[in-house]
């Protein structure tokens, strides 16, 4: 789960990146429109979704008028259906029109990663299985994608680099050993959570033996993952990943691993099909 101060910074850097590179020197679109005029809009959106985004537009319209008043009809995390109004907006004619690409912009991105997790998170709902995401996110929107992860019903893996080993070939090639990279990585963080990436059987004994926190079973077949999960015992958390999809993800859930890691929840989304209107 993602601190609360680092989300709200998250969300700061980002409406601050987003409004500087639209916005530039002035909207001089906007500036079309006499400077007291007033206007209402409504957003809606086009098709079924999970709504995700919303502390993001209201950081947006705050920072271009704080006297823009923000209604939402439907809360963060809610299914929202085809034609369905998310929220009415009042103010400044011009801040509104300032805001309003940007303001698509990360509710249509982050809603459709929180759609994408609320349907792969219900494909394996009869499991006790967790979905866990990856690093594979946009530059500069990591908090905010991992944000809407979680809003979907999926899980975080780790942040960064910085906040949990993740043992890998390279890494292991480079200390010599499973054992020797496990045993440097407690030495450099205690406390921190280890995980081991293994390709075989004989590299999951390995993994056992220098006590990881985290078995990775990397592109394993459904039976090894079986036999896998059986050797295990409980020693440690299993997590499987590699070419998982749609058609392999509920066999999988069901070898018993404790974590599946899924780049496609945030790699592959599609952005939600959203329109704002004055009315």
């Amino acid at each position: 789960m993602i601190d609360l101060d680092v989300l709200n910074a998250a969300i700061k850097q980002n409406v601050d990146a987003a409004l500087a590179e639209d916005i530039g020197t002035g909207d001089i679109s906007a500036q079309l429109i006499p400077l007291d005029t007033t206007a209402r809009a409504k957003i809606y959106s086009r098709q079924e979704a999970t709504l995700c985004g919303t502390p993001w537009v209201d950081e947006i319209f705050r920072r271009l008028d704080p006297n823009i008043a923000i209604s939402w009809q439907v809360e963060e995390g809610q299914q929202v259906a085809k034609d369905q109004c998310l929220v009415e907006i009042a103010g400044n004619a011009r801040a509104l029109l300032s805001g309003e690409r940007t303001a698509l912009n990360f509710l249509q991105t982050l809603s459709g990663v929180a759609t994408v997790c609320r349907h792969y998170a219900g494909l394996v709902s009869s499991t006790k299985v967790k979905l866990l995401d990856t690093r594979k996110t946009l530059p500069g929107l990591r908090i905010a994608e991992k944000y809407a992860v979680t809003i979907g019903g999926c899980f975080n893996h780790r942040i960064g680099l910085y906040d949990a080993f993740l043992i890998k070939e390279n890494h292991i090639n480079a200390c010599g050993s499973i054992a020797a990279t496990v045993r440097a990585a407690r030495e450099l963080a205690p406390g921190k959570s280890v995980e081991v990436e293994v390709e075989n059987l004989n590299e999951l004994e390995q993994a056992l033996e220098a006590k990881a926190d985290i078995i990775m079973l990397d592109n394993f077949s459904v039976d090894d993952m079986r036999v896998a999960v059986k050797r295990t015992n409980k020693q440690a958390k299993i997590e499987a990943s590699g070419g998982i999809d749609e058609q392999t993800l509920l066999s999988i859930a069901k070898t018993g691993v404790d974590y599946i890691s899924i780049g496609t929840i945030t790699k592959d989304c599609k952005a939600v099909d959203l329109s704002m209107r004055f009315v």
